[in-house]
């Protein structure tokens, strides 16, 4: 039987399916409520992208006709829907606060649904520029596309291989995480404290496999760049700065440099995305609007039968101009149904009700193509959307306190906790679409090395957004009632030890108190901005002097500052390890086969992308099976770490083991790629 070239334009195959959407909206549900819980107990969520690619292929397994392009629109949709979880980074501050008592259940879910709607159509003219005409790597768009691949035999005659590649790394990093996040007898990370001179700073290590894999994909340039960000950030702006200050009584070096680098260094890296972020969507400026200008001309051109390629087409320009109206006025809805309890004069109401609506939207624009472009550098997992939450708090903020200033509303004491909490209400309409479009051109990506169709991805997104929307509000609510947030308590005589602490909502509900108290230090902001301007000097030197081979991603530098060490280090030893294994595969190839150096070194580290990818699922799977245990132990009264065999005492041993199981699989990912023989076909 003849392959089916699923890169054909005049493919005929299921694709965007009525199974496949059922089945996208319940791995939906699962994910959103797993992400939601992790998010607000530990402020860190899990792609649900590579997981669903995993479970809708063995689901999908039993239909006959199911293919790739199914399986790729099902992990479409329940990705979308887990990313939009991230809106927990911030809106629980509404109920810190005390504007919110509960959830109000249609205002989250219209937040949710046109924010995330809002990121699928800004992805829509970015995706040429970012996807079509870009090289940047997408590391789990690359895993979850060489998964949907292999699991559906459409590589080139290479599937049992490929197959072993993936199942292998997979079983390392589940095997890793269930011993590092469940039973916790090895470390998922380790911390080195040392003083010089009054100052403190750490030699940090992170021991993910998922981040070590990621890394290997990323390339060098953004490994180097991330590893600038650390050497800044716990180089040489924690040490200044801990010379100055001393720890509070009975308080660990530790956690005196930790706390100094959460409360003012993540503010220069914020300072530094943002600047770098404003660049990088000055770059895509021309790109986007060809993007737009093709898209026109292919519809006028489609009426004679003179269409684009099939995987070349987006939603039609006249759909989603119809697809946007009705967000936004579902967005002037909804603020109307928040300011209105204000109790404001109509005028003073729908001025902060169009203004509202126009910072929402004019900003996500912005960080949409900011997050894309992070997601593309490093990955969707690893990017920092609460960095992003930082830029939009404050914006939303210095709007909502210059309009507030003018119409006298900080005169009393409700209508200064109103600008607050209007502040957080905008600043969630941008958060939804910074994790939308971080995880949308991911997807799209995907899409692109599988053969898919992009306006049925599209279609698919959008309705992952809406799944996700009606699932968020509910599951919040549940989860507030059940436990409560630090500051939040719904009921006298809870237990405090099981309260969710939401840490990314309560910075940014400091931030804004600290605006509108007018006591929030923009230095550090500026100096970040500072830092960013310095860094895009010296990377467009860079490209200019070394045609484009040396570069330093000011976004990615921007990230090492901002994003904890341990996650920046697996990262960094993933990509440099990429570099020495591609440069070794390259010298050996020339002395042994010097005729095929390319192909011989592409067959060698396709082993090293299958495998890595495979530390991606099996983690990502892990985190997701360890969510769903601690989830039914805490709903039942149980433990928030229920699968965990060793007490307190075990923390060195278990440092100790970390190490030498993150060497270990630094040991056997690299005798996996430089172990294959390639063997030179005869001509």
């Amino acid at each position: 039987m003849k392959p089916i070239d699923f890169m054909s334009d005049k493919l005929s195959v299921p694709e965007l399916t009525m199974r496949g959407m059922l089945l996208g909206m319940l791995i939906t549900v699962i994910f959103t409520a797993s992400n939601v819980y992790l998010g607000l107990k530990v402020g860190l969520t899990f792609s649900s992208s590579i997981p669903a690619a995993v479970i809708s292929m063995a689901i999908l397994k039993m239909f006959k006709d199911s293919n790739v392009l199914e399986n790729n629109m099902v992990q479409t949709q329940a990705s979308a829907a887990g990313t939009l979880s991230a809106v927990i980074f911030i809106i629980p501050g509404l109920l810190m606060l005390g504007y919110w008592q509960g959830f109000a259940f249609w205002q989250t879910l219209m937040i949710c649904a046109c924010g995330g709607s809002l990121g699928v159509l800004f992805t829509i003219p970015l995706r040429r520029a970012m996807i079509v005409n870009s090289d940047l790597p997408y590391p789990e768009g690359l895993a979850a596309a060489e998964i949907l691949k292999v699991g559906s035999g459409s590589t080139d005659g290479s599937k049992n291989s490929g197959v072993k590649d993936i199942m292998s790394g997979g079983f390392v990093a589940a095997l890793v995480s269930l011993c590092a996040d469940g039973f916790q007898v090895i470390s998922s990370g380790v911390h080195y404290w040392f003083t010089f001179g009054g100052m403190i700073s750490q030699v940090p290590l992170g021991f993910s496999s998922a981040l070590l894999g990621a890394g290997y994909l990323i390339g060098i340039a953004s490994g180097i760049s991330i590893l600038v960000g650390t050497l800044l950030s716990w180089g040489v702006f924690v040490p200044y700065l801990t010379a100055g200050l001393s720890p509070a009584e009975g308080q660990s070096l530790g956690a005196f440099a930790t706390g100094i680098w959460a409360q003012k260094v993540r503010l220069i890296g914020a300072g530094t995305i943002g600047i770098a972020a404003v660049w990088t969507l000055l770059t895509l400026v021309k790109p986007i609007l060809e993007g737009m200008r093709i898209s026109i001309q292919a519809m006028s051109r489609s009426g004679q039968g003179k269409g684009l390629h099939r995987m070349d087409t987006d939603l039609a320009p006249k759909t989603t101009a119809l697809i946007l109206g009705v967000i936004i006025l579902g967005l002037l809805a909804t603020f109307y149904s928040f300011i209105a309890d204000a109790n404001l004069t109509a005028g003073v109401t729908w001025v902060f009700i169009i203004v509202g609506v126009l910072v929402a939207v004019c900003m996500g624009f912005f960080v949409a193509a900011a997050c894309g472009y992070m997601a593309g550098l490093i990955g969707t997992s690893a990017s920092p959307i609460s960095g992003i939450g930082i830029l939009g708090i404050i914006i939303s903020s210095l709007v909502v306190l210059g309009i507030g200033s003018a119409v006298s509303l900080f005169d009393t004491a409700a209508g200064s906790k109103f600008a607050i909490a209007l502040a957080i209400f905008m600043t969630s309409v941008i958060v939804s679409i910074a994790a939308i479009s971080n995880d949308n051109l991911q997807d799209l990506k995907t899409g692109q090395l599988v053969g898919a169709t992009p306006w049925k991805q599209q279609v698919a997104l959008l309705l992952g957004c809406i799944v996700g929307a009606f699932a968020i509000a509910p599951v919040l609510n549940l989860l507030y009632e059940a436990y409560g947030f630090v500051g939040a308590m719904p009921r006298p005589g809870m237990d405090e030890a099981q309260v969710l602490s939401a840490p990314q909502a309560t910075l940014m509900t400091t931030i804004a108190k600290g605006i509108f108290s007018h006591n929030l230090d923009w230095n550090y902001i500026l100096f970040g901005v500072g830092v960013g301007l310095v860094i895009i000097v010296i990377d467009i030197v860079l490209k200019k002097n070394s045609s484009a081979k040396y570069c330093l991603p000011p976004l990615a530098v921007g990230m090492g500052i901002y994003l904890p060490p341990t996650l920046e280090i697996p990262l960094v030893f993933g990509a440099v390890i990429s570099y020495l294994v591609c440069r070794y595969l390259r010298n050996r190839a020339e002395e042994r086969s010097p005729g095929h150096v390319e192909d011989d070194v592409e067959t060698c580290n396709r082993h090293g992308v299958l495998f890595a990818s495979g530390l991606i699922v099996g983690e990502s799977l892990m985190g997701v099976i360890i969510a769903i245990i601690i989830v039914f132990s805490v709903t039942s009264g149980g433990s928030d770490a229920p699968l965990k065999l060793v007490g307190k005492d075990f923390g060195a041993t278990a440092d100790w083991l970390g190490l030498v199981v993150f060497a270990a699989v630094i040991v056997t990912f690299v005798s996996r790629v430089l172990g294959v023989e390639y063997k030179v076909k005869a001509k």
